[in-house]
C-alpha cells in the first residue's frame, strides 16, 4: 500500500510538472476514504492501520507532496473529513479517530500556511449515497464474522444495530452531485469558511456536538441507535 501511495503521488507531481499550459496548481482535494466499523476491543490492529494509512497518511503524503506547487500558485487545499471527524459512534472508533486526526491536521496546516497565502478548508460530509458506504457495509460484515465466539456476544447485536442504522441513514443521504457541489464551493469561494457540512444530519450533529454536555449527548446519540436493535424474543 506504502508504495501504491508513492506511485501515485509521483504521478500527482510529474502531471502538474508537465502540464503543457504552465498553469499553477489552484486546489487540492483529499478525497481518499475507507471505514471498518467495528468495537475498538474487536478491531485488529492490522484494521485500524490500513484505516490511518488510507485516511490520514496518504492525505499527508500528498499534501507534502503538493505543497510546493500550491505555494507558488497561492492555491488551496480541501480535506474531505465527515461528520464522524467531529461525533463519535459506538463502532467507528477507527474512522472516527482517522477523520479526528484531519480535522486537527487541518487546523495546523491552515494556521502554518495563513501567512503564506495558502488556503487549507475542511468539509465534513454526513451521509452520502455512495459506494464507499455499500462497501463499509459489507466491511462491518466481514469484521463481524471474523470476530472471536466472545466478541460476538458482547457485541454481535451492536453490529447488527449499527449495521442497520447506516442502512437506513445512507438511503436518507444526500446524493454524491450534492456533495461535489459544496465541495466546488470549498474549492472556488472567494473568501472560503474553514469548515463546510454537507447535509442536514451533519449540520446538526456539529451543532449538537458544540453545546450538548457528553453524557447528554452519548444519550440522544444511544436514542437513536435504539430503534436498529433486534426485538427480544
Amino acid at each position: 500500500m506504502e508504495r501504491l501511495g508513492r506511485t501515485h503521488t509521483s504521478d500527482a507531481l510529474r502531471r502538474v510538472a508537465s502540464d503543457p499550459a504552465g498553469r499553477p496548481l489552484r486546489a487540492l482535494v483529499n478525497n481518499a476514504g475507507v471505514a471498518a466499523n467495528a468495537p475498538v476491543e474487536a478491531l485488529l490492529l492490522a484494521d485500524w492501520r490500513w484505516v490511518f494509512e488510507v485516511n490520514v497518511f496518504g492525505q499527508i503524503a500528498v499534501t507534502q507532496a503538493l505543497l510546493p506547487a500550491l505555494l507558488a500558485g497561492s492555491g488551496r487545499v480541501v480535506n474531505i473529513s465527515a461528520v464522524l471527524g467531529k461525533v463519535s459512534l459506538p463502532a467507528s472508533g477507527a474512522y472516527s479517530g482517522s477523520k479526528f486526526a484531519l480535522e486537527a491536521i487541518s487546523d495546523s496546516l491552515r494556521r502554518e500556511l495563513a501567512p503564506e497565502g495558502v488556503r487549507v478548508v475542511v468539509v465534513q460530509p454526513g451521509e452520502v449515497r455512495t459506494q464507499m458506504r455499500r462497501r463499509g457495509l459489507a466491511k462491518a460484515g466481514e469484521l463481524t464474522t471474523g470476530m472471536s465466539a466472545e466478541h460476538r456476544r458482547r457485541y454481535g447485536p451492536l453490529m447488527r444495530a449499527v449495521v442497520k442504522q447506516i442502512d437506513a441513514f445512507t438511503d436518507a443521504g444526500v446524493s454524491a452531485e450534492k456533495a461535489a457541489l459544496v465541495i466546488a464551493r470549498a474549492v472556488t469561494d472567494r473568501r472560503p469558511r474553514t469548515r463546510y457540512t454537507v447535509g442536514r444530519d451533519a449540520a446538526a450533529l456539529t451543532r449538537l456536538a458544540r453545546v450538548l454536555p457528553d453524557r447528554l449527548l452519548d444519550r440522544v446519540l444511544a436514542a437513536n441507535l435504539r430503534p436498529h436493535f433486534e426485538k427480544a424474543g
